[in-house]
């Protein structure tokens, strides 16, 4: 099969699906403990480096713009660059969850405290690296949908666990080793079997199809996650037999099988508009070529055929502040930089600390371990619905209404403190509604951040730059879980056995989160306030472009 964008974004969705097992920690971390013989301590210090490893892609982005240094001189190779980025990924997830599998199922001596460490951020650290590949692959793509299909790719990371867990408990359920097993060898074949066909493809025409087609991909992610939920709900109420486990399975693969129809029949209309304008473009290079080099550039930009999404255009004096491309150490050197940074910080850091304590806050609250369950399964959806729903929605208001995608930014954030504030109330049913909150607020940070980085500082080295912000995820999680949280739980549960029930154990914890998300969505104005220029070009080009389609 020929490889086009359209081919391109499933491939990078299948690969997504099968990458996200950080997500799924739960499910083998209770054997990593028993047969290595950890403490919860230990247990607890693995699972960091498993937050680290899974944020800090600041070496998959590295990777990623060395390849594509060379994308000025548009050769053939360049397309073929992010393979690079997926293989280095497949090995280092190979390496990680091999060596895993081999210690808990006693193959090997077991190793160091710092060997496993080492080895899980090995695991969580190929994640970054197969979703560096995806994303900007498909941001160059996409770039006049970069919400949408930023959104989509993060949506369906966000979906994985989820899938995982699916194909874990049809397959082998209650042998938790052989979901290491999985992991080993699921994602690595999958990214080698498909990143080949994840290349960036300039299309110099494009039409309001290309939405279109984006949309009938939004509609399946949405039906994917509908499912999931629907299992998850039954799943928690009835015992499933294994056939219809197998079934459940089927459905699910059918479901992720079906973009393919949808991508084979948007490539078989952009072949059809690219031969009906050959003619034209023909006669248009006739034409120029009759004039200089220096004037042709300068001819061709002034009447607008050189496509705006080009990386390699040269910019004129009023959209400079869109098409310029900043390397890491040059975006680090702006103020919009460090604002975007604080607001990830404020945001994803509340919320990680938020699920990573929802189950001793479950406790605390006297809900049963079947509740607690379903609401750490049901994150992952909530999870799914912010990550699609804000790149998606964000780019329906900057092209309509011109509305600057940081005002989302906003919004979420302050929705985050609601939801904070709701879990800190403690009233009956609170966490079922504050998850939700706040788990769609969470997610909508992964699609936005990344989307406000391409358009800030430019594509090129895009991957470095939010996984350099992403850093402040798990940097903010150990602030608001360790030092905000668990000292104040410990304070309310002295002398009580290290054990605390009731509404107070966390209420001053979430009131102090609601503050945070509170102060990050400030934040998130002040750089509404500095960015209204820059969208402004952004929309005007946008325009342009589709006139020009």
């Amino acid at each position: 099969m020929e490889s086009s964008r359209w081919i391109a974004t499933v491939a990078s969705i299948w690969i997504q699906c099968s990458c996200g097992a950080s997500y799924a920690f739960g499910i083998y971390s209770p054997l990593l403990k028993s047969s290595q013989g950890y403490d919860q301590s230990t247990l607890d210090l693995i699972s960091v480096f498993k937050d680290i490893g899974a944020n800090a892609g600041i070496l998959s982005g590295l990777l990623y713009s060395a390849t594509a240094a060379n994308s000025c001189h548009q050769s053939s190779s360049f397309f073929r660059r992010p393979w690079v980025v997926h293989a280095v990924g497949a090995i280092q997830c190979f390496i990680g969850y091999f060596f895993m599998w081999l210690a808990v199922t006693g193959a090997i001596h077991r190793p160091h405290v710092v060997v496993m460490c080492l080895l899980m951020y090995l695991a969580a650290h190929a994640q970054t690296f197969f979703n560096t590949a995806n994303v900007v692959t498909a941001v160059q793509n996409f770039p006049e949908y970069s919400g949408t299909i930023v959104g989509l790719m993060k949506g369906f990371l966000g979906l994985s666990g989820a899938i995982l867990i699916q194909v874990y408990q049809t397959i082998s359920k209650g042998k938790p080793s052989a979901f290491l097993l999985m992991m080993a060898l699921l994602p690595p074949i999958f990214s080698l079997v498909l990143m080949w066909f994840v290349r960036v493809h300039q299309v110099p025409n494009r039409d309001e199809n290309e939405k279109r087609y984006l949309n009938g991909f939004s509609l399946i992610s949405v039906a994917v996650a509908a499912y999931l939920m629907l299992l998850i709900i039954l799943r928690n109420a009835i015992n499933f037999s294994p056939w219809v486990y197998t079934l459940t399975l089927v459905v699910l693969l059918v479901l992720l099988a079906s973009p393919i129809k949808l991508a084979i029949k948007a490539n078989k209309e952009d072949l059809e508009r690219s031969s009906q304008t050959f003619l034209n473009t023909s006669l248009i290079k006739g034409f120029i070529s009759f004039n200089s080099e220096k004037s042709t550039v300068e001819n061709l930009e002034d009447c607008g055929e050189v496509p705006s999404d080009t990386i390699c255009h040269k910019p004129t004096s009023e959209d400079t502040l869109y098409v310029e491309e900043m390397n890491l150490f040059q975006a680090m050197r702006t103020m919009n930089f460090w604002l975007l940074f604080v607001a990830t910080l404020c945001g994803m850091g509340s919320g990680m600390a938020t699920i990573n304590n929802i189950g001793q806050i479950g406790e605390s609250l006297g809900y049963t371990s079947v509740q607690r369950s379903t609401l750490v399964s049901l994150w992952s959806i909530w999870n799914f619905l912010g990550r699609f729903g804000a790149g998606y929605v964000s780019d329906i208001f900057l092209h309509r209404r011109g509305w600057a995608r940081p005002l989302f930014n906003i919004l979420t954030l302050a929705t985050m403190a609601a939801g904070h504030i709701i879990i800190g109330l403690g009233f009956p049913g609170n966490l079922y509604l504050g998850s939700v909150l706040i788990g769609v607020c969470y997610g909508s940070q992964w699609s936005l951040m990344p989307a406000i980085t391409s358009e800030i500082f430019g594509v090129l080295h895009m991957a470095t730059i939010f996984y350099t912000i992403a850093v402040a995820s798990p940097v903010g999680s150990y602030i608001f879980s360790v030092r905000v949280i668990g000292y104040i739980y410990d304070k309310e549960s002295s002398g009580k056995g290290n054990l605390c029930s009731g509404s107070h154990c966390f209420r001053i914890s979430f009131f102090i989160l609601a503050g945070v998300s509170l102060f990050g969505s400030l934040v998130a104005l002040v750089l509404f306030i500095k960015t209204r220029r820059l969208y402004k070009v952004v929309v005007l080009r946008r325009l342009q472009n589709s006139r020009r389609g």
